[in-house]
C-alpha cells in the first residue's frame, strides 16, 4: 500500500481547501511582532472553528522558517490542529521554506486525488519581515524558485500570497509574486486584522463551488490592513 493511500482525510465527502501558512520566525521577529503573530494566528484558528462548513473543508498546514525550516503541523483539519506558540530565532531560510511549501501542496493534492476527493485551488500564504538568507537574488537557485512559483500560479496549481512586515525587503518579495498579485506591506500593528481577513477569505472559498471565481475583500485602502508599495 502506498503512503498516499494510508493518509486519512476527514470528511472526504466534502471538497477540501488546502491552506498552507508559511511563517517567518527569524530573530528579527522577536518581541512585539512574534507576540502579534501568535495572537493573530489564534484569531484565525478560532474564527475557522466557528464555521461548521469550514471545519469540514479547510485543511491547514504550517511551516516556519528561522533557526531552521520546520513543518510545525502537516495538513490537518482545523479541529485537530494542535495548540501552537511561535518563538523567534535564527536567520531567514526563505528559499528552502518556499520549495518545501510547494512540495507539500503538491503532495496534498496527490492525496486528495488518490482518495477521490475534490479540492479547491490551494493557498500558500507567507508572512516575513526580511529577505532570504539561504539564497541570493542573483543566483540560479533563486531564479529557479521564482520560475517555480510563477509557473505554479500560471498553471493554477496554487495561489501564492506574500505579506511583508517592516522592515521586509519588498523589492525582493515582488520578484516572487505574480504581477497580478503583488506583495502587501502590513500596516503597523495590523496582524489581527490580517488574520481575520485570511480566515474570512478561506471561509468564503470553502463555501463556494470548486472552480468558481471567488471575489475576496480588498485588504488595502484606508480601512484595510495592507498597502502596496509603488516604488
Amino acid at each position: 500500500m502506498s503512503v498516499l493511500n494510508e493518509v486519512e482525510i476527514a470528511n472526504p465527502q466534502h471538497p477540501h481547501c488546502a491552506t498552507l501558512l508559511l511563517l517567518d520566525v527569524s530573530g528579527s521577529m522577536q518581541g512585539d511582532k512574534i507576540k502579534q503573530l501568535n495572537e493573530g494566528f489564534q484569531v484565525f484558528k478560532d474564527d475557522l472553528l466557528q464555521d461548521d462548513l469550514a471545519r469540514k473543508r479547510v485543511d491547514l498546514a504550517i511551516i516556519t522558517f528561522g533557526e531552521d525550516v520546520k513543518v510545525v503541523s502537516d495538513f490537518t483539519s482545523v479541529d485537530t490542529l494542535p495548540e501552537l506558540n511561535f518563538e523567534a530565532s535564527g536567520l531567514t531560510p526563505m528559499g528552502y521554506a518556499l520549495n518545501l511549501a510547494i512540495d507539500k501542496i503538491e503532495q496534498r493534492k496527490a492525496e486528495y486525488r488518490s482518495k477521490g476527493i475534490d479540492y479547491y485551488r490551494p493557498w500558500i500564504f507567507m508572512i516575513t519581515d526580511g529577505e532570504p538568507t539561504d539564497m541570493k537574488p542573483s543566483d540560479s537557485q533563486w531564479k529557479a524558485l521564482i520560475s517555480r512559483i510563477h509557473t505554479g500560479e500560471a498553471e493554477k496549481r496554487f495561489l501564492f500570497f506574500v505579506v511583508g512586515v517592516e522592515p521586509a525587503n519588498m523589492q525582493i518579495l515582488k520578484e516572487l509574486t505574480p504581477h497580478t498579485r503583488l506583495p502587501l506591506k502590513l500596516k503597523k500593528d495590523k496582524f489581527r486584522e490580517m488574520f481575520t481577513w485570511l480566515s474570512r477569505s478561506t471561509r468564503k472559498t470553502s463555501t463556494s463551488k470548486v472552480g468558481d471565481v471567488v471575489t475576496l475583500d480588498t485588504p488595502t485602502g484606508p480601512n484595510g490592513w495592507g498597502e502596496i508599495e509603488t516604488s
